[in-house]
């Protein structure tokens, strides 16, 4: 892309306390994530949980502190912002949590909730006008404008997931940070909510980073696709590039791991099944963090982090076996069925 992108993340780090470990130690929850995210795209953030994807996108909105690197938000860094700049910052990068229930007030009916982004921000005009902006956003996000005078606990999962997005939308932001949103939500409501999730932006022109560990759904509504390993980005690039030719191991292991429903096809996939466990944060393997899983391992990984590096057209990978050997991305594999093809088969 020759535009610049409306977000861009470099070195982030999000380190935190870690009690009970020893003088000064730290969790390194995200440790050196870059990417960038273009207006109008999906970036799709995957990983196994623990990897760092979510403390990533709280980092994004500073409901997190970082503790390095830069968050840039159409060139302005938002990890500098005073307190009152990052309330204006808030209304630029929402977010929707992955527990509908949570994220909601119990106490209060749901049109409450949503409208209280507009009362904070001072948008919608009047409470008059606020109530209308309200209903307005729940037809938008396909709810019966009565909803709005329910309390949480009178809705399903994807009607309250449904509210949670409506709230992200009422202030209009240029960047929607979505977290695990349908991981709660029964199989059918979650093509439901990613079809309103895709329609959504056709309309609005929206901006996602979609964070979930569910493979196929990010196959279904991602641009591009950034894969996350202990704190780092380990392969990002072209959605339809990597989940067809994989260029890092794990990212092979992952997909490799997706059930295909044909099942001629499934009986000629490798499966790759990683041993050991994920290492912890607070100490990781020195070189590449991967090394003590990694099937491929070799000389430089015990002693060189590797870079984000070029991979073919598109594609970054963190991997000695594209810098150091030169090796090629292997032939195109099957992956998983994209969820569109499962929604139409069910």
């Amino acid at each position: 892309m020759t535009t610049p992108p409306l977000l861009s993340v470099e070195g982030l780090q999000v380190h935190f306390p870690a009690p009970g470990a020893g003088r000064g130690a730290v969790v390194r929850a995200v440790d050196g994530v870059d990417f960038e995210v273009f207006r109008g795209e999906t970036l799709g953030l995957v990983g196994e949980s623990g990897c760092g994807k979510s403390t990533t996108g709280l980092a994004l909105m500073r409901l997190v502190e970082p503790t390095g690197g830069t968050v840039r938000l159409e060139g302005t860094d938002v990890t500098r912002l005073g307190r009152r700049d990052v309330r204006v910052l808030r209304r630029r990068i929402a977010m929707v949590f992955q527990d509908p229930y949570a994220s909601l007030d119990p106490r209060v009916p749901v049109g409450r909730s949503v409208a209280e982004p507009l009362v904070i921000h001072r948008l919608g005009g009047d409470a008059k006008a606020r109530r209308r902006r309200v209903l307005e956003l729940f037809e938008m996000v396909g709810l019966h404008p009565d909803f709005a005078d329910r309390h949480p606990h009178e809705l399903s999962g994807g009607q309250r997931q449904r509210v949670g997005l409506a709230r992200a939308l009422a202030v209009e932001p240029d960047v929607v940070v979505l977290d695990e949103p349908i991981a709660s939500l029964d199989v059918s409501v979650q093509a439901q909510v990613m079809n309103l999730l895709r329609r959504l932006q056709r309309e609005l022109g929206l901006t996602y980073v979609f964070i979930a560990h569910d493979l196929g759904a990010v196959q279904h509504v991602s641009d591009r696709v950034a894969v996350m390993y202990l704190g780092r980005i380990v392969e990002i690039g072209d959605r339809d590039a990597v989940y067809r030719r994989p260029a890092h191991p794990y990212t092979r292991a992952l997909l490799s791991a997706v059930p295909v429903p044909d099942p001629a096809v499934e009986r000629t996939r490798q499966r790759i099944v990683l041993q050991g466990d994920v290492p912890s944060p607070i100490t990781p393997p020195s070189g590449c963090r991967f090394r003590t899983r990694c099937p491929e391992v070799f000389e430089p990984c015990a002693t060189v982090d590797p870079a984000l590096q070029l991979a073919g057209a598109g594609r970054l990978v963190a991997c000695h076996l594209h810098g150091v050997t030169g090796r090629q991305v292997p032939e195109e594999n099957p992956g998983p069925a994209d969820r569109t093809d499962r929604a139409a088969a069910s």
